[in-house]
């Protein structure tokens, strides 16, 4: 049997912190959707063999048309995504015809800036670790606070994270079983994992790998 690697992009969000009728994963930047050019980053890659995305059901049709434009040959199944990223995420995985060991790299649909360096040493660190989450060590100083600041985190020994985030099939699955038993909701698979009690191995990212979340992002994206 032969390992293989799936990459799944949930896309079911409807991105509420920018100005569009559209989820911002589908505004179209110099006539490509958002979304095409996060597609094309798995499509690039050598360990990457099948793409699954989840998707609210009246956008399955333009990723038909992504597919054929953009020859994104990998995409192998468009899945309808759940209520939360969470349950798009599970869907994916029950469609994937993935084997336990496979490695599902999971990445943020709005996320279009992930360089190929990142991806296969996050691929290679997973093949070694199991789980492995891309984050980027702070460099700002970091306070916590509501309106007010109420105190300083250290940030040497403190990251954000981005994606992909990289498991064993079967971990991964497990996590999120746990998770939906426990009702717990978390906002990436790196906390389902870890509330499972599984090793995370971090590996650094990128402040070019941002996630397009606010109109500035969109400029930003733009000018790139």
């Amino acid at each position: 049997y032969n390992m293989a690697n799936y990459a799944i992009i949930p896309s079911g969000g409807v991105g509420k912190r920018i100005n569009s009728s559209l989820p911002k994963q589908y505004i179209k930047i110099k006539g490509k959707e958002l979304i095409a050019y996060t597609l094309e980053i798995f499509q690039k890659c050598e360990s990457i063999d099948k793409i699954i995305v989840a998707a609210q059901a009246e956008y399955f049709q333009l990723f038909e048309e992504i597919k054929n434009k953009y020859g994104i040959t990998k995409l192998f199944k468009v899945v309808e995504g759940g209520k939360e990223r969470q349950n798009s995420v599970y869907n994916a995985l029950m469609a994937s015809e993935a084997s336990d060991n496979d490695l599902i790299v999971v990445h943020d649909a709005a996320r279009p800036l992930l360089s190929q360096e990142i991806l296969k040493s996050a691929i290679t660190e997973a093949e070694k670790f199991d789980n492995v989450v891309v984050a980027i060590k702070a460099t700002d100083t970091l306070i916590s606070g509501n309106d007010f600041v109420e105190r300083y985190l250290d940030r040497s020994t403190t990251y954000q994270v981005q994606t992909p985030q990289i498991s064993r099939f079967e971990n991964l699955v497990k996590s999120m079983r746990s998770s939906f038993n426990s009702n717990f909701i978390g906002t990436d698979e790196s906390i389902l994992l870890y509330n499972s009690s599984y090793k995370i191995r971090i590996v650094n990212g990128s402040s070019m790998n941002f996630k397009v979340t606010t109109d500035s992002d969109l400029d930003l994206f733009k000018i790139i």
